[in-house]
């Protein structure tokens, strides 16, 4: 097809990482959180797009194959069909393990015959969590626990506690350096886009981030339709945000 012509794909960089890709039920917003032991995962690993999917790409990564996805998703394609055109086209795609979720939380996920182990994947209602190289399959396991437990919670509260959930259970052999969550609002922008790119404890980072972004999401979310909400400094002050 046309689309794929003109790429070649190479081996790319390995990676062993631990990923949580969503659609939220109620809300339509999509998003993928991710953590590893290498620096600045969140440049790589995530590709998402408003009212059209999220993808985690990972292990011996080549990260031109998310924003692939991403057209193929936008085009039309259905999570599963878009996994088939990236095995068909891709030589190296037992390396790779990729996860996608549509705009319809239909999901589609692929661990490599040549992933290191411990690697696997579970895929939910709208929902895929992946890892490679990770102590072993009670990491993913327990990411999924964590997907559903908070199904009630916004898909970014989702996103994170199931990356969390997944370093509890021991993450990686030598630990994380990185971590990132980027969520997209349905009206085409990021509404949750936070990375820590090199630190002794990116999780514990990252939610010092999150903890401080999440009660302002509503007025991210109001300001580009309200510019007369003021400034946000302001707003926390009436709403006794810190």
């Amino acid at each position: 097809m046309d689309i794929l012509k003109d790429i070649t794909f190479e081996r790319g960089t390995e990676t062993h990482t631990f990923t949580a890709i969503g659609r939220c039920p109620r809300t339509g917003r999509l998003g993928v959180s991710v953590t590893t032991g290498e620096i600045g995962t969140g440049g790589r690993v995530p590709s998402v797009m408003a009212n059209v999917g999220a993808v985690g790409t990972q292990a011996y990564t080549d990260p031109r194959l998310g924003p692939l996805a991403i057209r193929l998703l936008e085009l039309g394609y259905p999570a599963q069909r878009v996994m088939t055109e990236l095995e068909s086209s891709d030589p190296h795609i037992e390396w790779r393990q990729l996860g996608i979720v549509d705009r319809y939380g239909r999901t589609a996920v692929r661990t490599g015959a040549r992933n290191n182990g411990w690697a696997g994947h579970i895929a939910g209602d709208g929902w895929v969590v992946m890892g490679n190289a990770v102590v072993s399959e009670d990491v993913v396991g327990a990411m999924g626990r964590a997907m559903e437990e908070f199904e009630a919670e916004d898909i970014e509260t989702r996103l994170m506690n199931a990356i969390s959930a997944g370093t509890d259970a021991g993450g990686q052999p030598d630990g994380q350096r990185a971590a990132a969550i980027l969520v997209h609002e349905n009206e085409g922008y990021t509404i949750v886009n936070l990375r820590v790119d090199d630190h002794d404890a990116p999780m514990q980072e990252l939610w010092r981030l999150f903890d401080k972004l999440h009660p302002l999401v509503p007025y991210y979310r109001e300001r580009p339709d309200n510019p007369e909400i003021g400034r946000v400094v302001d707003w926390k002050k009436e709403r006794g945000i810190e």
